[in-house]
């Protein structure tokens, strides 16, 4: 009887182990969505202006290099004056359609309505802390 219990008591002991050595072992981190290749509409030009919400120097270029890419042409690249965890996607010309392209063509950011007829751009970007660029090409 000694024996059957040491054996069960082993057998809890081993698979409590196995539980918790399972449970404390790190989850991998979700990959992030690719970019959709959205791109600017045909014969339509697009101007728009990117601004980094973020202390992460760079990233607005790292934008404006991506938007180019998609046939929008980025204007104005500068730095806001406030820190914004998500990205954000302002309509300036009364064409949500484009702001929801740049939006897309960025992997999906919120998108508002905020004309302004005195600025000579039809979009503004302001890069939140969410936004991660797309791995850059390498050229050897």
């Amino acid at each position: 009887m000694k024996r059957v219990s040491v054996v069960a008591l082993a057998l809890v002991l081993l698979i409590a182990a196995i539980a918790t050595r399972s449970a404390l072992r790190p989850r991998p981190r979700p990959r992030p969505v690719p970019a959709p290749d959205v791109n600017a509409p045909a014969n339509t030009r697009v101007r728009v202006q990117v601004l980094n919400a973020t202390n992460t120097r760079g990233l607005a270029r790292r934008a404006t290099m991506h938007l180019r890419d998609r046939g929008f042409d980025v204007l104005e690249v500068g730095t806001w004056n406030e820190q914004l965890d998500s990205t954000l996607v302002l309509d300036r010309s009364g064409h949500p359609d484009w702001a929801k392209r740049v939006a897309d063509a960025l992997g999906g950011a919120r998108v508002e309505s905020r004309p302004d007829s005195s600025r000579y751009l039809d979009v503004t970007v302001l890069l939140g802390r969410s936004w991660r660029p797309p791995a850059q090409p390498f050229y050897p």
